[in-house]
């Protein structure tokens, strides 16, 4: 029978796993810099005991905006601790904490121990957060993923509005984190009156910096000479040619050391990268679609569905293969709505998903060329439509409610 002591006798590649894992924030942040730097310039107020404006962090997954940004926060509440002006940084994350209710309890409750009790309503939430800011307290609320947030216009009125209630030289700021460079065109026009902001937007990396981004966490996350630079250069171009996306590069070389380690290989090769990839983009697409808002989910799953099946304008002259015309997918969506018993969204909303999706890796747009009658969006699946279906139809259930 086997034991833990047998398993933990073995032979490793690894030295510490955890250096390998995107949520890592290492001492430093090769080539962003310049985005640490401005992050820091702008919330640096805080630290003088006046408010500093509100920022936005644009970028698509794996650009470095939430690591640049608790790297800050963390020597942010450091300083704090020693200058004692009150400043506070605070991190929460809106896929969990996805309601102004939830935020601002989240947010109070270092401040008031109570409040781990249930009962307490948004009043007495946002009045102790007017208490606290009010006693000289500078609160800057770090929202990573703040699109998620269900009434995202009451919390940003909300947050944003209490600086007129707060005396004393307090105030509340907010640093946004999202993947969407559209974020603010969805808010209603008195939450963008009441910011005030700085906009910071975060480029993928490429081939060259991730590589160096490679080199550095596996020197410190594997043990001495078991990863080939070979391996790096490989995984380091599939990423820039994919995404640009480090978390997916670091990913891949985790997987491919498991891999490896697995068949008892004392080095990691580019046969290794090779394997990984196909686990690690299987693995990335389930996780991805696991985390979409119920509409998107079935978009995609009318344009895996169609996929499966065929266009049915599939013979025309300039149609590519495996492209779908944008109007049939909305036909084949609005048809999945009926099914489900839900109510299919506008057209104009149809488009904003399918802009997600093609951000989120999913799917891949491009206006209709020469040959094709009228002017539309050509669509094609950026996955096996069956993968997407099962993952889809187990996920979902079909049983979710709509936005």
């Amino acid at each position: 029978m086997t034991t833990f002591q047998d398993i933990l006798s073995r032979p490793s590649l690894f030295n510490d796993t955890n250096v390998l894992s995107p949520h890592y924030v290492p001492d430093t942040l090769p080539f962003r810099e310049a985005q640490i730097k401005e992050i820091m310039e702008t919330v640096s107020s805080a630290l003088r005991g006046q408010k500093p404006r509100n920022l936005f962090i644009y970028g698509k997954t794996g650009t470095g905006k939430t690591c640049c940004t608790k790297y800050v926060m963390d020597r942010f509440n450091s300083n704090s601790e020693n200058n004692g002006k009150g400043g506070m940084m605070q991190y929460i994350n809106c896929r969990i904490y996805n309601s102004r209710y939830r935020v601002l309890q989240k947010v109070m409750k270092q401040f008031v121990p109570e409040l781990e009790k249930a009962g307490f309503g948004l009043p007495f939430l946002y009045e102790k957060m007017i208490e606290v800011a009010s006693n000289g307290k500078q609160l800057v609320i770090v929202l990573d993923e703040i699109d998620m947030v269900k009434d995202l216009d009451d919390m940003i009125y909300t947050m944003t509005r209490a600086n007129d209630e707060i005396k004393s030289g307090g105030g509340v700021s907010i640093v946004g984190i999202s993947n969407k460079l559209s974020f603010k065109n969805e808010l209603d026009p008195r939450s963008k009156s009441s910011l005030y902001e700085n906009e910071i937007v975060f480029p993928p990396y490429s081939s060259t910096q991730l590589q160096q981004i490679l080199l550095q966490r596996a020197t410190h996350g594997f043990r001495p000479g078991v990863v080939s630079q070979s391996a790096i250069n490989l995984a380091s171009a599939i990423t820039a040619q994919e995404c640009g996306d480090a978390r997916y590069a670091l990913k891949l070389i985790a997987k491919a050391g498991e891999i490896a380690e697995a068949a008892g290989k004392m080095q990691i090769n580019d046969e290794d990268v090779e394997a990984a990839r196909k686990k690690v983009d299987a693995d990335i697409a389930a996780e991805t679609i696991a985390t979409l808002p119920y509409n998107h989910q079935v978009v995609l799953y009318a344009i895996a569905h169609l996929s499966k099946g065929g266009s049915k304008y599939a013979r025309l002259d300039g149609m590519d293969e495996g492209f779908l015309f944008s109007g049939e997918i909305y036909e084949e969506y609005e048809r999945t709505c009926r099914r489900l018993g839900k109510r299919a969204r506008s057209s104009r909303w149809y488009k904003e998903y399918l802009t997600d999706l093609e951000m989120l890796g999913l799917i891949m747009t491009t206006p209709s060329g020469r040959g094709v009658r009228g002017h539309t969006t050509l669509v094609k699946l950026g996955h096996s439509p069956s993968e997407i279906l099962t993952i889809i139809s187990r996920g979902l259930n079909f049983t979710g409610e709509s936005e």
